[in-house]
This record gives structure tokens, sequence and C-alpha cells, in this order.
């Protein structure tokens, strides 16, 4: 992971990193409001069917991988080498592991919050989530990655639709469309990881049931959402104008929108099961958003706003992961207060702010004020041009 090295600036799009860096600060802020019961509307996920701008935060970065894989296999003129299926395989295999290992750094915790031994804190491995953010992205990555390089790119249009088609009937015929434990996503998970390692969601009957929203048989989707990204990415370089890149990208982008929205009647938008209309939704707008972008910063050179989301798409990775740690460590290390003992979050939320910012637009200041101090480590970083790559 700990590979340090400068940027390749020379005929880099800046926004391109500035989208990356907007995913991943969006993605540190709905992820840490001070308390889950106060959460404004736009800053949560849509329940089961639906869309808010919170669901389209980590779609838009698998997007931008997609955009950044093509840029990065260029290098080994998209041929199935030897170099080439290794740094991919080493990729996916580095980016799951540390995904499990916030997994584990965060039962680590738990345990010696409650006041366990350090061995036994740290041994419950059997309670740990398999899969996860960084999980999902590892295996979209990877199976991306790999036809990419094993086909060409004619041939990646129809293998997108064969996986979205397929998908659509997994869905279909296996109660795909309902939140329950009938549901194949469901079936497929707790026959493959058993129960005790996957994620609990609530139906809306307020019952727990073991559904995974990173699920395996969801991950199907995801490869295409970021082969679309690739070929955005192929989209991107063919054309050397940014007046028609923006163009394509506004076009292209229009359309996929437009049909995701349109064939959302037959299949439902739905983040949860990663429904290929999801797929299509979010990437059209994430590519009209980057469309934007280059007309904002790389034509019109309005960059003076972009400077904070810089340090985050930079080390994207690394940032993500400090905050995954920061945040365990805000919510298990526990201070003495007025004879009490109280975590680092409960005393910055409940005792600093909520009592003058009251519970909503208090837990919204707890999460930028997370998402600033995330800022300022990719930003020492950035400042000292440490770029940590993987």
């Amino acid at each position: 992971m700990n590979k340090i090295a400068l940027p390749q600036q020379s005929g880099r799009l800046l926004s391109l990193d500035i989208l990356r860096g907007i995913t991943i600060a969006g993605m540190i802020l709905v992820n840490n409001p001070g308390s889950w019961s106060y959460i404004y509307t736009p800053l949560g996920h849509a329940h089961w069917h639906g869309l808010t701008p919170t669901d389209l935060v980590f779609p838009f970065f698998m997007f931008i991988m997609g955009v950044s894989t093509f840029m990065s296999l260029r290098k080994f003129n998209f041929e199935p080498s030897g170099s080439a299926i290794w740094k991919v395989v080493r990729r996916t295999i580095l980016i799951f592991l540390i995904g499990l290992a916030l997994g584990w750094f965060g039962k680590l915790c738990g345990g010696l919050a409650s006041g366990e031994s350090f061995i036994e804190a740290a041994s419950h491995f059997d309670t740990i989530r398999i899969l996860g953010v960084l999980q999902r992205l590892a295996l979209a990555y990877g199976f991306a990655a790999l036809l990419a390089l094993l086909f060409k790119g004619k041939y990646l249009v129809w293998i997108i639709v064969s996986l979205l088609a397929g998908y659509y009937l997994l869905l279909l015929f296996g109660n795909g469309f309902e939140m329950s434990e009938q549901n194949i996503i469901s079936v497929v998970d707790r026959a493959v990881l058993g129960v005790d390692q996957m994620y609990k969601d609530w139906t809306t009957e307020g019952t727990r049931i073991a559904f995974d929203p990173e699920g395996l048989l969801s991950t199907i989707p995801s490869i295409a959402h970021v082969l679309i990204g690739f070929l955005f990415g192929g989209l991107i370089m063919k054309h050397k104008d940014n007046h028609t890149r923006v163009e394509k990208l506004l076009i292209w982008g229009t359309v996929l929108a437009f049909s995701g929205l349109l064939l959302q009647y037959g299949c439902p938008i739905n983040k949860k099961i990663w429904s290929p209309t999801f797929v299509l939704t979010t990437t059209g707008f994430a590519a009209q958003l980057l469309g934007l972008l280059i007309w904002i910063i790389d034509i019109n050179q309005k960059k003076k706003w972009s400077r904070f989301f810089h340090s985050f798409g930079v080390n994207p990775l690394i940032v993500y992961v400090f905050a995954g740690v920061l945040a365990n460590l805000f919510s298990y290390i526990k201070l003495s207060w007025q004879g009490e003992m109280i975590s680092i979050k409960a005393f910055i939320y409940n005792i600093l702010i909520q009592p003058w910012a009251g519970n909503y637009f208090g837990s919204l200041i707890y999460a930028m004020l997370f998402v600033t101090v995330c800022w300022l480590f990719g930003y020492i970083l950035y400042k000292r041009e440490i770029y940590i790559k993987i």
C-alpha cells in the first residue's frame, strides 16, 4: 500500500480529481453524523426503492474508478500481460483486505470498550462483516479491469448489457425487489457467508434482517457500473478538446440517466440491490457532473472553490481509511465528564454542539467538523506532495 510518489500531472484533468474528492468528502460526511437518529432527509439513504442525493455518492466514486481504470490500463496497451494482470489482482486483494481490516478494527475497539482483553477483542473473526464498501470497490474494480484486459472495447458494451439484463432476470424471478430474507441476494449471502458475517438491515415494519447492500450477487451490476466508467474514460481520452469532451459527456450522460429513469417503472431504482436502473441513472448523472466540472474547472479555469476537494481527490483511499479509523476511535475512546464516562463523539456532539445547535443541525455540524479533520489530514499529505497508492 505505502507506495509514495508524485502524481503525474501532465495532461491530467483536474476535474477528475475534484469529482473524486467530492465523492470521498461526501461519503465521509454521510457516514459520520452526530446522531443517526437526527439526519436531514437528503443526507440519508433511501430506505428501499428511490434515490436521494446520498445514494449518488458511492456510485459516483465507482464511475470515476472506471474512468481511472482506463487511464491506468492504457500503460499496458490494454493487453492481458502478466504484469497488467498481476497489478489488477494485487490491487484487488489489497483493497479487499483493507476493508476487512477496517471491520476488524471496529470489532477490536468495541471489544476493548466493553472491557474485553486485547486478545479477546481481537479474536472476533467469526462476526466480522465480510463485505462492505471497500470490498465492493475491490471486487467491482478487479473483475471489470480483467474484463477490460481480456476483451476489446467494442465487446464491453455487450458484456455490460448482458450483466445488467442477466441480473435483472435474477431479481425478477428471485424476489429481488422485495426487502426480505427471501430475496435472492440475501439467500445467496446467507448460504455463502453466513448470517453472523453479514450486514443487518431494517425493514419498513421494523424487523431486522440479514441483508447486505454490498452483497455478492449485487456485485454483478457494480462490475457493469465500473465498465461504463471505463468506456467513458475511453471517450475522454479519445477526444483531446475539452469542449468536445463536455459535449460527449453531457449527451451520453443524459441518454443513460433518461434510460434509467424511464425503465424504473419496470425495474425500480434501488441502491441496496444495485438495480440495473440504479446503474444507468447514477452513471448518467456522474457523466453529466464530470462534464460540468470540466467546463467549470478545465475550460473556464474556475479552480479556487475546488481546492478543498483536491486534497481528498489525490489521496482518496488513505483519507477514507483514516476517516474509518478516526470514527471508531471517537466512538469508543471514553472521557470522564462530570463523573461519567462518555465517548469523544458523544462529548463533542451532545455536550459541545447539540445544546446550542439542536438535534438535526448539530448532527450536521458534527459531520462537517469530522470532514474538516479528515481534510486536514489529506491536506498535510497534499502539501508535502505525498501520494499514497497501491
